[in-house]
């Protein structure tokens, strides 16, 4: 009986041995196989080519307009040659606002033009123009408080700077003075909307983006105007003498349009069900070629999943999703998430690039804490590429967030945001802003986080 004792524990002990050495093995086989794919990527000039090759080739990509629609063919087109497994068109339905003539001018005390650009869909002035009386206050909060007959028959202005920040934490703060400004001061009985320029560089490239109205409620015209052309304003404010502007916004809107999301998959070996989705849109503003809003993300989405096929087909499925018309109102995001509702349990993470195409610098989560020490392994792979741990918070992204409302897994792959707002939205958005040494980083971190996540059994709720 003891010496059947002895082999039996014998036999127990080897076949342990077996497994820990195969899993060693295993341990050993991806951390090889991640260091050779980050090392391929810190050097692949994939993602910055794909970017100039969008914002050349296509260049601007508002939504609804021709060059959108060439943006769909370009994307079907390099997911073909990029090898992805399946691809598909998610039809959206897309507002065809139009930009077109501004001029805006100061008449009185002094006589100043000002450097000003209508902010994306807003409703035209009269053909003549208008002129009123400016009436500054700080923010939105500012001008909900005001009494209404201080501000009928007046332009509004909304004169919020912000501040440069790695994170982008002070465009957020903002933001609503732009997205909402116009709907307050019709409340109030305003002529018009003009608003600071959303931007950190001292410059005469005004910043455009969405303005939105309330259903029956008077729309007005908005505008931004550039950052000189504010501190102008504010050293006419200490004559303290009415400031009387002349205003004259064209724009049109034809009748909405077809665009599409493109959807690439690259099928998992063993969970083809089980989806890990990097995200970024596909459209642009109209003023530059739309290169670090979002031609970066683009590029670094779809070259990380072509760097992971490289190494062999994933265990779990690896989408790539550009989504259409972020910058008017999230109208791709809105559309996958009604039409896949009843497959978002198959989404097992998701992660967007939107804030240009600096280096990515933290790690932010948004897992249930159950599972929280999944954050950890995933970061320890990411730390070589000079990441951060951040916290467990993570918005994601502008068309990823409508996921995590659902309960989808997302992480923030942040990145440096310091100058991002010099360019945003203006017609300075051009692609001799990216750098390759940041693009290269940005898509090994994208690359690796895919290959990890993809080929494990990790899960984040």
């Amino acid at each position: 009986m003891i010496a059947l004792v002895r082999n039996i524990t014998f036999v127990l002990f080897i076949i342990t041995l077996s497994l820990f050495s195969s899993l060693s093995k295993a341990n050993e086989i991806t951390s090889q196989t991640l260091s050779t794919l980050q090392e391929k990527a810190l050097t692949s000039t994939l993602a910055y080519d794909l970017a100039d090759s969008l914002t050349t080739e296509v260049g601007a990509r508002l939504a609804g307009s021709e060059g959108d629609k060439k943006a769909v063919v370009w994307a079907e087109q390099k997911m073909q040659s990029l090898g992805f497994d399946k691809i598909a068109k998610q039809a959206v339905p897309v507002r065809a606002w139009q930009r077109g003539t501004i001029r805006a001018h100061v008449t009185s005390p002094f006589s100043h033009q000002l450097a000003a650009v209508a902010l994306g869909g807003s409703v035209p002035t009269p053909i003549n123009g208008l002129s009123a009386e400016l009436i500054t206050f700080k923010g939105i909060e500012q001008l909900q408080a005001a009494p209404k007959e201080n501000i009928v028959g007046k332009i509004v202005y909304l004169s919020q700077a912000i501040t440069k920040n790695k994170d982008a934490a002070s465009y957020g703060k903002a933001i609503r003075n732009r997205s909402y400004g116009a709907i307050e001061a019709a409340k109030k009985g305003a002529k018009a909307l003009l608003i600071r320029s959303m931007g950190t560089a001292k410059s005469r490239y005004a910043h455009t983006g969405a303005v939105y109205y309330q259903k029956n409620l008077q729309k007005i015209p908005a505008a931004a105007i550039s950052t000189v052309d504010a501190e102008l304003l504010r050293k006419l404010e200490k004559y303290e003498k009415p400031i009387t502007i002349s205003l004259n916004i064209q724009t049109n809107e034809k009748t909405w349009q077809t665009s599409y999301n493109v959807i690439g998959d690259i099928i998992g070996s063993e969970k083809p069900n089980e989806i890990v989705l990097l995200a970024a849109h596909l459209d642009s503003w109209d003023l530059g070629t739309g290169a670090i809003d979002n031609a970066s993300g683009v590029g670094a989405v779809l070259s990380a999943a072509n760097l992971v096929k490289q190494l062999g087909q994933p265990k779990r499925t690896l989408r790539v999703v550009l989504f259409a018309s972020e910058e008017m109102g999230l109208r791709g995001a809105k559309t996958y998430l009604k039409e896949y509702e009843n497959q978002l349990s198959q989404i097992v993470v998701a992660a967007e690039s939107d804030l240009g195409a600096g280096k990515i610098w933290r790690l932010d989560t948004r897992f249930v804490d159950e599972y929280i020490t999944h954050a950890d392994d995933v970061y320890k792979h990411l730390m070589p590429l000079g990441l951060q741990r951040g916290h467990n918070q993570a918005f994601g992204g502008p068309n990823i967030a409508l996921l995590a409302q659902s309960n989808v897994p997302v992480v923030s792959l942040v990145q440096d945001g310091t100058n991002y707002f010099d360019y945003h939205h203006t017609a300075n958005d051009t692609f001799d802003k990216l750098s390759l040494k940041d693009m290269q980083q940005n898509q090994a971190v994208y690359a690796s986080f895919a290959f990890v996540v993809a080929n494990s059994d990790m899960v984040f709720k």
